[in-house]
């Protein structure tokens, strides 16, 4: 099956490359970016000699005389307007974006005026452990965004024994490459060099996605209070989850629920020691972790929130869509040391 890169100039659209280059059944037929006039190995040296494309100014039209699929590694509201194009025009979309991860009135809150309305209800979220069957009979996949995968999988399986009257605290810290390839205040190597702070504390997009999720998953209203961090290294995250228990609840052994809910999910690891971030990184693997003292309890999830929090899961989601394993073609070794 024939496929398009429209994004390919970022961090995420380089992932896409590398992975789909040796996918036994997907074909890179198109590369896009804003400008093309290019070739993807200068656009990207490190690519030299495995791949040979012209980068092409991203078009909609030309999208679909070359592949039945495409990967959007684009912003968001940008992504909508490719993503309402290509399928009106029959081709497949997985979308990295925030446009249709949302519904409308949250992703209007949060983000901007939306102006594909009509094909949000028609996006399945591309979290495969909850929604596999769903996304083997979409044309439209809204692609998690990292700090929602982290979080949500190791939330998820102890929502039915979490008191939600009482907040759950959720510190996440990533990698730098999670705020993207265009240089900031923040992302600065004088900034962020041997240091580690905060953002964005309870007023991160992503922190409205994992709320909607577990409404829509478990049927549960929560209050979460996500703060985010960066930390000085390139690629990674680690989420610490912090809940309280019913008190009908404390006596429960808790490594069995992960392993139950987990069982039959090859992209899911359960830790008896705490996670760390360097055994995912370079995989499509989430590590959890979970421990318990008395009615608190603490989670804890690794991912590499480039490819388990963007590009391998928008693989993954791809394979299952285009009725292949999920697996195929999908990293499992990760970068140690």
């Amino acid at each position: 099956m024939n496929v398009a890169i429209i994004g390919a100039s970022g961090y995420t659209g380089l992932e896409l490359i590398k992975l789909l280059i040796n996918h036994p059944t997907f074909k890179i037929k198109y590369i896009a970016n804003s400008t093309g006039e290019i070739n993807v190995q200068d656009l990207h040296p490190c690519l030299k000699d495995l791949i040979n494309i012209e980068v092409s100014k991203a078009n909609a039209k030309d999208v679909s005389s070359h592949a039945q699929l495409a990967f959007l590694a684009l912003p968001h509201k940008t992504s909508m307007l490719f993503t309402k194009d290509l399928l009106r025009l029959g081709v497949k979309v997985v979308d990295l974006s925030a446009d249709y991860r949302l519904d409308l009135n949250t992703y209007e809150q949060f983000y901007c005026k939306h102006e594909d309305k009509n094909n949000i209800d028609k996006a399945i979220y591309g979290l495969p452990e909850y929604f596999k069957e769903d996304i083997k009979n979409t044309n439209l996949i809204a692609n998690p965004g990292c700090y929602p995968s982290a979080s949500l999988l190791a939330l998820l399986p102890f929502i039915d024994y979490i008191n939600t009257n009482i907040p759950i605290f959720i510190d996440a810290k990533s990698g730098v490459s999670g705020a993207g390839k265009n240089l900031s205040n923040i992302t600065h190597y004088g900034h962020i060099n041997e240091n580690c702070f905060s953002y964005n504390p309870f007023q991160h997009r992503h922190m409205p996605e994992i709320q909607e999720k577990i409404k829509v998953i478990k049927n549960t209203d929560v209050l979460i209070n996500f703060v985010p961090h960066l930390l000085p290294i390139t690629r990674g995250m680690l989420v610490s989850i912090y809940a309280t228990l019913k008190n009908d609840k404390v006596d429960i052994d808790f490594n069995k629920v992960l392993e139950k809910t987990y069982e039959n999910n090859e992209f899911i690891r359960i830790r008896k020691n705490p996670v760390d971030i360097k055994s995912t990184s370079g995989t499509n693997y989430c590590d959890i972790f979970v421990a318990q003292n008395n009615n608190a309890l603490f989670i804890s999830s690794s991912i590499d929130n480039l490819l388990r929090g963007a590009s391998s899961q928008a693989l993954v989601n791809a394979n299952l869509m285009c009725g292949f394993e999920e697996n195929v073609g999908i990293p499992k070794i990760a970068y140690v040391p």
